[in-house]
């Protein structure tokens, strides 16, 4: 009996401490398991920690990325700014100057004379103008000794039309001039010819002219001193009497037809069909 009542009290002392036990280990379950979610707390700590970190890298290597960064931009400044305003409203200022200054000098200029109608010459002028186309003629046909006369009678009578009378002083001086080397020339008709020729290849046509003359009324049936003469008076302009010398000259010279043909002095009347009757008739 007593072995059993003490089988049965250590039963239950040990029961007892089979529950302590099994409560001690209870609590250290609840323990891990508590333990647990502070493990976990500190992992989603540390993992909210890391994350920033990995935010402000991506952010830093974005930045380095970034061939310029949002600082170092060209952007103008203010004061920039202000500068080209100054300036844009400067340059209206010096354009308005500028029209002003125009519109002040359009305004001094003085207003466009109308030109007054042409005035018509007096009965004195007209008739000082005539008398100057005719001696005009004569000096130019190398008549000195004529147009000098005529010069002379023109000052006369019409000294106050001034313009008419300067230049009629002119051409009276020259042909006084050509009238005293008349002395000075050559008295027979080839050497006359000679110094005509020399006229003609330096332009003076008058003067060559003058010196034909001459030499025709020394030897009037010279062909080539009429040939010379014709070249002459078409270098002139004299086409009616430069054809007349022309018809004359292969009158006395058939000949001369071979030289007319490519004579640059007789250009003038090659247009004129009397002139191809002249020289070319003979060959049809």
């Amino acid at each position: 009996m007593s072995s059993s009542l003490t089988k049965g009290l250590r039963r239950s002392t040990s029961r007892p401490s089979g529950r302590r036990a099994s409560a001690k280990a209870a609590k250290r379950v609840v323990k891990t398991k508590s333990a647990r979610p502070k493990a976990k707390r500190a992992s989603v700590t540390k993992a909210s920690a890391r994350k920033p970190a990995k935010i402000k890298a991506a952010k830093k290597a974005a930045a380095s990325r970034k061939p310029v960064p949002k600082s170092k931009k060209a952007t103008p400044k203010p004061a920039a700014r202000k500068s080209a305003s100054t300036q844009q409203k400067k340059v209206a200022v010096s354009r308005v100057k500028k029209t002003q200054k125009l519109a002040a000098v359009r305004a001094i200029r003085p207003a466009p004379i109308a030109p007054s109608p042409p005035r018509t010459p007096t009965q004195d002028e007209s008739a000082a103008l005539g008398a100057f186309e005719r001696a005009h003629k004569e000096f130019s046909r190398g008549r000195f000794a004529e147009a000098r006369n005529q010069f002379r009678v023109l000052l006369d009578k019409y000294s106050q039309v001034s313009e008419v009378a300067a230049r009629s002083r002119t051409y009276l001086a020259i042909a006084e001039s050509r009238l005293r080397t008349e002395s000075m020339l050559p008295r027979d008709a080839d050497s006359l010819y000679d110094r005509g020729v020399i006229e003609l290849n330096r332009g003076e046509y008058v003067a060559a002219q003058e010196m034909f003359e001459r030499a025709l009324k020394r030897e009037p049936e010279a062909a080539h001193i009429h040939y010379g003469l014709a070249a002459t008076r078409a270098r002139l302009g004299s086409i009616d009497l430069a054809l007349q010398s022309l018809q004359r000259a292969l009158d006395l010279q058939p000949s001369l037809r071979v030289r007319a043909q490519h004579d640059h002095d007789l250009n003038p009347l090659r247009n004129d069909p009397d002139f191809d009757r002249l020289i070319f008739s003979h060959l049809s």
